[in-house]
């Protein structure tokens, strides 16, 4: 028997043929078909994901905002009313535990958004650092499925299912809503590099909402999208994803993403989990700045997988860096990575090479995102 955990979903996700696969534990669906496929709808169509594997964490109370200002790096107190955050829980040592998007529900209500992966361990941090603060934490992993629809055509497709304005809905916003005569936290949040929207909904209306939502998109090319494409989707877009851009071993700092680390808290005087250390972290970036994270882009036909070297390419084949994903960009049409290579190596239109099971495969620097969406 198998210990996996089933979303809402997989009984509709086998009975399309779904390829499924053990993620974090879960058993999700990798793909449906071609990947490829899948990922060009998202960036021509749509495309409808099934992610109830996230962890949702819900903090409410008077003081429910503080405790997530000191529990987190972000200024989450300072966030409006159905707004959402990118932010990060960082250790006392400042590697970076999980990175999380919150959401304002409510004026003493929070939901915390994790990856699957580290869902428990963001509630066991989180729930450690509440301390006196007069808020609680709960955990809502079982309260929810997450579908997500994505690409150019999802509000089309989404508008005729509820009376929310979508095109007033901007990114990193959310509000409830009813999509399909169910009830629904909509949010216009994504991982796709595209525009789209990401429902929150009782597990017992997912199969619904998924019916409703694939008979809008028939007209509209929406087809379901796999966890595969997913990853090169976000890829292309340049999006960290933990365990590969973000690791315990690296300070947002490290990582390029110091802008989401708040010094400037007003809060319980400002202090968090980890500020001493991240204050240290920011000095060392900007007096020597680490190694920095590019994108690279292979004229050939070999992908740079995670944790290859990437090194010089003049022929000493001096290391300088390490790839932390790679993969075949079906919308370049070549291979693409993400690394972090030293900072003198860094400037895009440098040429190094990659360590490919020891033939040093050539590949060109090039700033992030490899793929940004017209606008």
């Amino acid at each position: 028997m198998s210990d996996l955990r089933l979303t809402a979903l997989d009984s509709v996700h086998r009975s399309l043929g779904a390829t499924m696969t053990d993620f974090a534990g879960w058993d999700m669906p990798l793909r449906y078909g071609s990947e490829r496929e899948e990922h060009n709808a998202v960036r021509t169509r749509a495309g409808l994901f099934d992610l109830s594997h996230m962890g949702e964490i819900t903090v409410t109370g008077p003081q429910a905002g503080e405790l997530l200002d000191h529990a987190l790096v972000g200024f989450v107190s300072a966030l409006g009313l159905n707004r959402a955050r990118y932010t990060m829980i960082c250790a006392a040592d400042g590697g970076i535990l999980d990175d999380l998007i919150v959401y304002r529900t409510g004026e003493t209500e929070f939901l915390v958004v994790a990856n699957a992966s580290n869902a428990q361990l963001v509630l066991d941090e989180i729930t450690a650092r509440a301390g006196s603060f007069d808020a609680a934490v709960r955990d809502d992993r079982d309260a929810y499925a997450l579908i997500a629809i994505q690409g150019p055509e999802a509000t089309a497709i989404l508008s005729p299912l509820t009376d929310s304005d979508l095109p007033a809905l901007k990114y990193y916003t959310s509000l409830p809503a009813t999509v399909a005569g169910r009830p629904a936290l909509l949010a216009r949040t994504g991982y796709t590099g595209e525009d789209g929207f990401e429902l929150f909904v009782a597990p017992a209306d997912a199969e619904h909402l998924w019916a409703e939502l694939t008979a809008a998109g028939a007209d509209r090319g929406l087809v379901p999208c796999g966890l595969s494409c997913r990853d090169t989707l976000r890829l292309e877009a340049g999006m960290p994803l933990y365990g590969h851009e973000l690791t315990t071993a690296l300070t947002p700092f490290d990582a390029g993403l110091g802008r989401v680390v708040r010094f400037d808290k007003t809060t319980n005087d400002g202090d968090f989990v980890g500020r001493a250390a991240l204050e240290k972290a920011a000095e060392q970036a900007a007096a020597t700045p680490p190694r920095v994270l590019v994108g690279l882009v292979s004229p050939g036909r070999r992908v740079p997988r995670a944790e290859m070297n990437v090194v010089t390419a003049d022929g000493a084949g001096t290391i300088i860096g390490s790839i932390t994903s790679g993969a075949p960009s079906p919308t370049l049409g070549k291979p693409i990575a993400m690394a972090y290579v030293d900072a003198a190596h860094a400037a895009p239109g440098t040429t190094v090479a990659v360590d490919v099971r020891g033939t040093h495969e050539p590949v060109e620097v090039v700033a992030l995102p490899f793929y940004k969406r017209a606008r």
